[in-house]
């Protein structure tokens, strides 16, 4: 799966994608997450399940879909299937600002280190590298820049209204 990075750390990555499922004796044991289609259609026999779930949502998927279910989900996962296409940032901040997420957002696919800073600064929390991304070198985007002057999902207030900073 590559290199993978959580709350800024390199972490071990412990969920498994699934899909197929045929009847709840085929779900698998550990921490699985799903497409949203198979969400929406096995939604109750997900739920019976004792680990943890998540769901995966493509960057044309509305985040809107997940929102009577969000107290249920660890994780949420976004597909950046290419470097310009950033429909997945936006489904990010509406998870974490306008639906009040509170568990892991996972960035997939094309995670290259120029958008981390900026994958965070969205609420996203965890990062699956793109091939040949550098975990060391990754983990210094973090610190690339240090003042922000927009709201975000890691900062309420835009820098004029922030006291003592």
């Amino acid at each position: 799966m590559g290199n993978y990075i959580k709350d800024r750390k390199p972490d071990t990555d412990e969920w498994m994608p699934f899909s197929g499922l045929e009847d709840s004796d085929t779900l698998p044991a550990g921490d699985i997450y799903v497409p949203l289609e198979e969400w929406l259609k096995n939604r109750e026999a997900l739920l019976t399940r004792n680990s943890r779930l998540g769901v995966l949502l493509n960057n044309t998927d509305d985040p809107a879909a997940l929102v009577p279910d969000l107290d249920r989900l660890d994780l949420v996962v976004l597909e950046f299937p290419k470097m310009a296409d950033g429909r997945a940032f936006s489904q990010a901040r509406l998870l974490r600002e306008r639906y009040g997420f509170t568990g892991d957002i996972r960035a997939t696919g094309d995670v290259l280190h120029d958008q981390l800073f900026y994958m965070q600064r969205c609420g996203i929390n965890a990062f699956e590298l793109g091939e040949g991304e550098d975990l060391t070198s990754s983990l210094k985007a973090f610190d690339e820049m240090t003042i922000t002057y927009q709201p975000a999902a890691d900062e309420e207030f835009p820098i004029w209204r922030r006291d003592g900073k």
